[in-house]
């Protein structure tokens, strides 16, 4: 009963073939070999144009790199009050952008309210020598409290992005499981949208350790390879992340995976709903479940097995939560089956 993190599952077999796979024999290194070849033709077809794409070890390191690809000095980086770079990343961003700033920016149920948001970038004035000048914006998509941005709402911030001159980046640690929520096209859910830079994440899906940079606007890549070279993120053997990718993105296996993960989501939730020992937060939209329970029940559960985090409040989460209750997060995966949900259902009855 494994519901702490989607990154404490191992990797789904197809994806541990494809390794054993590429082990053996010679290819060129740097990102120039076969495999690398294929899954760069692999990733314009599923997001419908020439994309450039950059292979990172962690997602810290494609959010990091993406935003410092476009700081500028005195630069403010604009996202979520609770959003991974501003909450888990210990100032990689900043670090990466050479002294570049994360501004946080408030809205309902992690997405990032649009009118809040110009205002925050108005207090930024490009001319405003001694304030700091707007640099980019950033989403995250699915959001840290398991729901997701709609296309119209991706558009909606796409637009004030381009109104300010902004390019819009999408960390997207959870993207297949945004992408089977919303069912629409990875080119609907992003470019289209306004998105110019995604964080293509794989290792919550099934990978061992694939995340990639998405460029839209290839323009861009000649300069970010040198981000990326001087971060130390240029992967000398990189057939081993694109081997990954290959059997992630081959036979809707990414998409199959987030539509597991989110079902089991689903389950556990109407375990939850159901219980008379706690009460479900809010409604999940993809992998990550959240519940109110007393400490007592959470430290019951943890010692009978149950795996799964207590949580800070988010500040839009407008109900009381008592002296001796605790918010709780429960992470859903590919490797999450019935019977775990089953198991857990037991547990509260």
């Amino acid at each position: 009963m494994i519901f702490s993190s989607d990154n404490w599952a191992g990797a789904h077999p197809k994806i541990a073939d494809a390794l054993s796979a590429a082990a053996g024999g010679f290819d060129s290194a740097y990102g120039s070999g076969e495999w690398d070849q294929r899954v760069r033709a692999k990733f314009n077809e599923i997001f419908e144009r020439e994309v450039s794409v950059f292979y990172t070890s962690t997602g810290t390191a494609a959010n990091s790199l993406s935003l410092a690809s476009v700081q500028k000095p005195g630069g403010v980086a604009f996202g979520h009050d609770e959003a991974h770079i501003l909450e888990d990343e210990c100032g990689a961003p900043e670090f990466f952008a050479s002294g570049g700033r994360l501004c946080r920016v408030a809205g309902e149920f992690g997405r990032i309210d649009k009118a809040m948001l110009q205002t925050a970038i108005d207090l930024f004035p490009e001319a405003g020598l001694h304030h700091g000048r707007p640099a980019a914006i950033s989403i995250t998509q699915a959001t840290e409290i398991g729901t997701a941005y709609s296309v119209e709402e991706i558009g909606a911030i796409g637009d004030i992005a381009k109104g300010n001159g902004l390019p819009l980046h999408m960390d997207g640690a959870r993207f297949a499981n945004a992408l089977v929520t919303l069912d629409v096209t990875p080119a609907d859910m992003t470019w289209k949208a306004g998105v110019d830079m995604l964080s293509f994440g794989g290792t919550k899906n099934g990978c061992w350790m694939a995340e990639a940079v998405v460029l839209f606007d290839k323009t861009r890549a000649a300069e970010f390879a040198f981000h990326h070279k001087r971060a130390a993120q240029l992967l000398s053997k990189s057939r081993f992340v694109a081997a990954q990718f290959e059997a992630y993105l081959a036979d809707d296996l990414w998409l199959n995976s987030a539509r597991h993960a989110n079902a089991m989501a689903t389950s556990l939730a109407n375990v939850l709903a159901k219980s008379n020992r706690v009460r479900l937060a809010w409604q999940p939209q993809c992998n990550e479940v959240f519940a109110i329970m007393p400490g007592g029940l959470k430290t019951e559960l943890n010692g009978k097995g149950a795996r799964f985090y207590e949580w800070r409040k988010p500040a839009s989460f407008a109900e009381p939560i008592g002296g001796d209750e605790v918010l709780c997060r429960f992470v859903t995966s590919f490797a999450t089956t019935q019977a775990d949900v089953d198991k857990f259902a037991g547990l509260l009855r």
